[in-house]
């Protein structure tokens, strides 16, 4: 029966990007069109009606899991009241499976804006798919190694080129840029491969992409809107969320303002550093989360703990860990 149910839910979220596709490919040579013939205006609004399909396929894959009863997740708002579709946002969040996708399009549909997220430029080859984003400006960026960014820095560059050019796409109208600081999924051998792990259930921040949003959208940026997404009973792959064996979702919610020291620092080093700090913050209070911290105690990476929050972490640490194995790194 499971299997029929994933077959069912993933032949109809295949179909409704098939349907909504048509239109939006449509909409995206007549924007070449206005484009090539110089009518930026027009341009404009053809990017903005092209935002709508985006709308379309997630309000049509929602109906599809609660009809379904693929997920329900329990979500907790904290500072969220002045949330709008008609402003931009900074959408930052952990990430563990292809899943967190459809559940963050899905629960901030209501009260943000389209997200668009970075991504990958491998993915601009699945058919359809892929140049759907393309053409919805979606941030395309290059997996590098450190190895590769050490042997020619200037890759490094093409990406910082490429967040500023779509950063400049999304003044046209309000946005929500999703970004996955971790960069990648947690995994158990991506957790032990980091040279300084310092979380427990998160991978380290990397921040210079939501440096160069913070900075580009200065003028435009409502909030910083900061998601933690658990799987208590372990992370579903996708195929498992498409036959309903998602289990629970948790998901904390809060907006925060941009830190007055990251918008008036001085250069560009001062700003890289105050997000870090910022950043690590944040970091450090959703793994806290994760790991069944009370807010206010230290936490077991400090100078102090208490038992019981030791024997809650060490639980829930190893439950993530163990989750992480059973599916290979992306």
């Amino acid at each position: 029966m499971r299997i029929l149910l994933g077959i069912l839910s993933t032949a109809l979220v295949v179909g409704n990007l098939l349907v909504n596709a048509v239109p939006l490919f449509l909409m995206g040579l007549v924007r070449v069109t206005v484009r090539l013939l110089g009518l930026k205006a027009a341009e404009s609004r053809m990017a903005r009606a092209m935002d709508i399909v985006i709308d379309s396929w997630v309000v049509i894959n929602r109906f599809v899991y609660s009809s379904l009863g693929l997920v329900r997740p329990e979500v907790r708002w904290l500072d969220a009241d002045d949330l709008s579709k008609d402003r931009w946002y900074m959408v930052i969040s952990n990430h563990q499976s292809w899943t967190d996708i459809l559940v963050l399009q899905s629960v901030l549909f209501e009260r943000l804006p389209p997200l668009k997220f970075f991504t990958t430029r491998q993915l601009l080859f699945i058919p359809v798919f892929g140049q759907a984003m393309w053409l919805l400006d979606f941030p395309y960026v290059r997996r590098m190694s450190r190895a590769q960014i050490e042997a020619n820095p200037a890759l490094l560059e093409v990406d910082r080129q490429a967040t500023r050019e779509a950063c400049e796409k999304f003044k046209n109208h309000p946005t929500s840029a999703l970004n996955f600081l971790e960069g990648t999924r947690f995994t158990a051998e991506k957790f032990t491969a980091q040279a300084q792990p310092r979380f427990r259930r998160l991978l380290n921040p990397k921040t210079g992409g939501l440096t160069q949003v913070l900075s580009a959208l200065d003028d435009r940026l409502h909030k910083v809107v900061d998601v933690t997404i658990d799987y208590p009973e372990g992370v579903p792959t996708f195929w498992e969320f498409m036959q309903g064996k998602c289990g629970r979702v948790t998901m904390t919610i809060a907006s925060h303002d941009v830190p007055a020291r990251v918008r008036t620092a001085a250069d560009d080093e001062a700003r890289r550093s105050a997000v870090n700090d910022w950043v690590e913050a944040l970091w450090q209070a959703k793994d806290d989360a994760l790991t069944g911290i009370p807010s206010g105690k230290e936490s077991t990476s400090g100078n102090e703990s208490t038992s019981g929050n030791e024997n809650n972490a060490e639980t829930s640490i190893d439950r993530s860990l163990e989750s992480a194995a059973k599916h290979p790194a992306r």
